[in-house]
Order: structure tokens, then C-alpha cells, then sequence
């Protein structure tokens, strides 16, 4: 069979076994790495060809297997898988193929692309040297984000990841002048559906594409729904030279999904059963999502960590491409703080006085160095009380303590939850705030006062 002057792939399907299809090639031309074969009768179903051994193609199947069955008929697409990209996909939810998932009908577009692309060359690549603006004062404090950088939050299940990047989308979406580009891999499909109204609500959903690969999804799909999002954030950046905000909830389903996939190729594992390729796929999906001469792309991405053990293998993976790790503390939720980031073991890489400024940078620092003292009081205090503190001591005890109460804050997202109105703080405005606590001027006010405020204006 010919198409367009080329002669396509013909095969029929020998085997089917759960996600792993073999397919028994009868023409003389061969498909090629991570060629897409199709049904003709069902053009629904698409095979991506991983491995081939003289006239048998060992496929992953991106459909559903039920449609599949002994002796069908394939044909090649004679590329890989591309899916649609350009401003028709502005406001929409679709899946991996590009299909519309939000029930408004169908997508046009006349540019589609790759999911797989190559990392931007050394000569176009740039680093940023902007301050991202939260309005989260916790984040905006202790661990700034930089515009085209990579922000992690990282946590055990429950403690609060997905809201606080609902949180981020809500309060700096509205204000960016790019797009925003969300992928869901291997989450509740709740969540999805959730945050989509809540885009629509604040009606920043126009400027923003959502693509969704939920945990309801086979391995294959979970694993390249994060690539097909990043196809999309770099043709904004290079095409449009747009800045782009990336969302990936969550990066280590996407580490999962690969392992998964690994597990049905039956390669062999590595270290703590990890797949031995985990590094290169990490390292292949991290290094796209940079920022060139065209625009930046600010990465933010929730990894969530198995068992609360952050020394995972997989989890310290991920962690290596971070410029900014939240860290998210079971331990600081039960004590009723939220967001609860753990101020001890988060960091970012820009503390520095050249990015932050003089008085961010002195004030920062000043907590740091307090902070170290009162988390050695505290063992004391845990024994014998506050009280059997000197009065230096009791003092700086209760002022960190005052700071810490007053990086708590009510989001906008949990309103309907807490009953309190969410607030955006301006990071100059916290940075003055805690200054105020830490000289002193707020001495006479109890630390239980500063829970759940905005700035300090709002103190009642």
C-alpha cells in the first residue's frame, strides 16, 4: 500500500497481552521507533512500536485493549504520536491525543507536533533572574520563586500538594501575561475536574490548556500525557514567544507510570526497583521545560513521596532538577499550620542578596539565624515549659514562634472549607511584617493573634 508516494506498514496483530502487543509486519518496510500504527476499520486504536526483531514490532498499546484482537489489521501513520498545539487549545481540557475532554466541541487546529522533542540547543538557552510573586507568604519569604526556574512541593499523600499549587494557579495566573499549561498524571480525575472549575470561575481558564492523564488511565498514557504537555508549553515559548506557566501534578506518577511501563517491558530494575532508565526519562522531560530566547517557562510540579520517606530513590531524582523545594510536613499539619512547609528542611537557590534585595535578604537571614536557636529551645520547652527559659531566650522563642503563626494564611481555594476569606499578601508586605515581629514591636501581642491573618494591617 502506498500513501502520499510512501510505502506504509502492514501488519496483522499475533499476540495481545494486557499492554504489550506483537504485531507480525508483511510488507517490506519497517516501522520505526515510537511510530504510531493504526486499525484501518478503527482508526481509535493506535499502537506506539517500542522494539522490533526481524518481522515482528513489539507495540504499547495507547488504547484501550478490548478493542484488539487476534489476526487485526495495522497499518503505520509513518510518524510518532502528535497531538495539536497553537491557540485553538486555549481554554480547552483534552486528553493525550488532543481530543477534547470538556464537552466543547471539537478542536481545530492545522499545526500538530511531536511529544517527543530534543532539549533547546546550549547557544539558545537563558537563565532567569526575576522573582516570582505568590502572594503565599511562607513561599514568598523562605523560599522566593524564580521566573523560569523549577519549583517542587514535596510531600506524603494528604498534607496538602495539589492544593497549594490550586492556590498558586489561582493568585498568579490572573496576572501573567502568557499561558498556562496544566497536566494532570496519574491523579484523582476530582481534582481535575475541580480545579477546571475553578479556572472558569476566576476566568483565567481562556489563557490556559489543561491536558489530563488521571490515574484511571493504563501506564503508557500516565507516562507520555507529561510529555505531550511539555510539546505544548515550548510551542508557546518558541512559536509564540510567550512565557508559559507549567503545572505537572504529580511528578513522581510520572516516575510510577515509567517504572510500570519498564515493569511490562520486562527490563531489569535498579536501585529500590526503580526503572535503570528513571534518570534519562526525568532528565528528558526536565530539560525541555527551560527557558530560552523565545520566552521562559516556570515550572511548578508536586512530587509526592511514598511512605513520607523523602530519601526515596525516586523522589531524589526528581529533587536534582529543583531550584526551589517546598517541603510539606505531616508533622506541622497535626500542629494546625497551614500551608504546612516545613521551614527546616525547604530551600531554595535564590537566597541571595543580588536577587532578593538588601532589606528581604537581612530579614531572611536574621529569622535563619534565630530559627536554629529556637528549634534547640524547643526540646527545652517540650520538657520543662517556656517559662524555665532565660528572659533572652523566652524572648526570642516567642518571636519566632509569632513568626511562624503569622506565615500561616487562609487560601482562596479553601474558603468554602475553613469558613475564612482567602488573602493575597505583597512579598514586600510580609518581609516588612516579620521585621516588625522579630525587633519587637509586636511583643505584647499573643503568638495566637497572628493565626490565619494577612498582613499585620489586618490584626484585630
Amino acid at each position: 500500500m502506498e500513501e502520499g508516494g510512501e510505502l506504509m506498514v502492514q501488519g496483522k496483530i499475533h499476540s495481545a497481552r494486557g499492554q504489550i502487543v506483537e504485531v507480525n509486519i508483511e510488507s517490506e518496510t519497517f516501522p520505526t521507533l515510537f511510530e504510531i500504527l493504526t486499525c484501518p476499520e478503527d482508526p481509535s486504536v493506535r499502537l506506539e512500536v517500542f522494539f522490533q526483531s526481524e518481522d515482528v514490532a513489539s507495540c504499547l498499546t495507547l488504547s484501550k485493549s478490548n478493542k484488539l484482537h487476534r489476526g487485526m489489521k495495522v497499518m503505520g501513520t509513518g510518524s510518532e504520536l502528535k497531538l495539536p498545539v497553537g491557540s485553538s487549545i486555549l481554554g480547552r481540557v483534552i486528553n493525550l491525543f488532543g481530543e477534547p475532554q470538556d464537552g466543547q466541541g471539537a478542536i481545530t487546529s492545522s499545526t500538530k507536533l511531536s511529544i517527543y522533542s530534543k532539549t533547546p540547543p546550549l547557544n539558545t538557552v537563558r537563565g532567569g533572574f526575576e522573582i516570582l510573586e505568590t502572594g503565599i507568604k511562607a513561599i514568598d519569604f523562605l523560599t522566593p520563586f524564580l521566573r523560569g526556574g523549577k519549583i517542587g512541593f514535596i510531600g506524603g499523600a494528604g498534607v496538602g500538594k495539589t492544593i497549594l499549587m490550586t492556590e498558586l494557579i489561582h493568585n498568579i495566573t490572573a496576572a501573567h501575561s502568557g499561558v498556562s499549561v496544566f497536566a494532570g498524571v496519574g491523579e484523582r480525575i476530582r481534582e481535575g475536574q475541580e480545579l477546571y472549575k475553578r479556572l472558569v470561575e476566576s476566568q483565567v481558564m481562556k489563557n490556559t490548556v489543561m491536558i489530563l492523564g488521571q490515574m484511571n488511565e493504563d501506564a503508557a498514557v500516565r507516562f507520555r500525557v507529561a510529555l505531550a504537555a511539555a510539546t505544548i508549553a515550548e510551542y508557546f515559548r518558541d512559536q509564540e514567544r510567550k512565557d508559559v506557566l507549567f503545572f505537572l501534578d504529580n511528578m513522581f506518577r510520572f516516575v510510577q507510570a515509567g517504572n510500570e511501563v519498564s515493569t511490562l517491558l520486562g527490563t531489569t530494575p535498579s536501585e529500590q526497583a526503580y526503572q535503570a532508565t528513571m534518570q534519562t526519562e526525568v532528565s528528558n522531560l526536565e530539560d525541555r521545560l527551560i527557558s530560552t530566547d523565545g520566552g521562559a517557562i516556570t515550572s511548578v510540579q508536586t512530587i509526592y513521596v511514598p511512605s513520607d520517606e523523602i530519601t526515596d530513590a525516586g523522589v531524589n531524582t526528581i529533587m536534582s532538577f529543583m531550584d526551589t523545594a517546598v517541603v510539606l510536613s505531616r508533622s506541622v499539619a497535626q500542629l494546625g499550620l497551614y500551608p504546612p512547609i516545613d521551614i527546616n528542611q525547604s530551600s531554595s537557590s535564590t537566597l541571595s542578596k543580588n536577587l532578593l534585595g538588601e532589606d528581604h535578604f537581612q530579614v531572611l537571614t536574621s529569622f535563619q539565624q534565630s530559627l536554629d536557636r529556637y528549634n534547640k529551645l524547643s526540646h527545652i520547652v517540650a520538657i520543662v515549659g517556656e517559662s524555665e527559659l532565660s528572659p533572652a531566650d523566652q524572648q526570642l522563642f516567642s518571636r519566632i514562634k509569632k513568626v511562624i503563626n503569622y506565615l500561616t494564611q487562609p487560601f482562596f481555594v479553601t474558603e468554602a472549607h475553613t469558613g475564612r476569606k482567602g488573602v493575597f499578601v505583597p512579598k514586600a508586605t510580609t518581609v516588612s511584617d516579620i521585621n516588625l515581629i522579630l525587633v519587637g514591636r509586636l511583643d505584647q501581642i499573643p503568638a495566637e493573634k497572628l493565626m490565619y491573618i494577612g498582613a499585620l494591617k489586618d490584626l484585630k
